[in-house]
This record gives C-alpha cells, structure tokens and sequence, in this order.
C-alpha cells in the first residue's frame, strides 16, 4: 500500500488503517478533480466534490487504495515519471 501523504495528493481525513478503508481527501486541481470523480464512479468508487474544491473518496479496501492512486496518478504525474514507474513494474520481480 502507498502512503496517504500530501506527496502524491492523498490524505486521509480519519485514522489510518491497516486496508486503507475510509474517506481520503484527494487535493488536485479543480478542472483534474471532475475528471478524477467521474473515472473513481466507472470503477465503482464512491466518491463526491465538495463546494471547498476538494473530492472525497470512500474507499473499502486495499484493491479500492490501489485503484484510487492509479486514477490520481494519470492525471498528475508527469510522463517521465509515469515512464519511470512503468519501467519499474516491467523490472519487478514477481516470484
């Protein structure tokens, strides 16, 4: 699991757990945080924008965590940065 830290624009608004369930505010840019909502609502993930330009997520588990910062990181990471991290999942040894 990632850490919800203001380094990747996640942080949980109540006590971290071990699964990572619980509502997560995502600090992004407005015109990214619609864009963020709607592909979190095709894959299910509740979530909302409040009037104070922030978007809230419920997530239930870990899968939930993985699959948020997924959708957060293609929208703000810059393309080296998504090379690098692809790059590492080829590199990764998995067994």
């Amino acid at each position: 699991m990632f850490p919800l830290s203001s380094a990747n624009g996640i942080s949980q608004d109540d006590q971290p757990n071990i699964d990572g369930s619980g509502t997560h505010v995502v600090s992004v840019s407005r015109s990214d945080r619609w864009r963020i909502a709607r592909r979190l609502q095709e894959l299910m993930i509740p979530c909302w924008c409040p009037e104070d330009g922030s978007l809230r997520v419920e997530v239930q588990n870990c899968i939930g965590v993985l699959l948020l910062r997924s959708v957060v990181q293609q929208f703000v990471a810059s393309r080296p940065e998504m090379v690098n991290w692809l790059e590492r999942c080829w590199d990764a040894d998995l067994m």
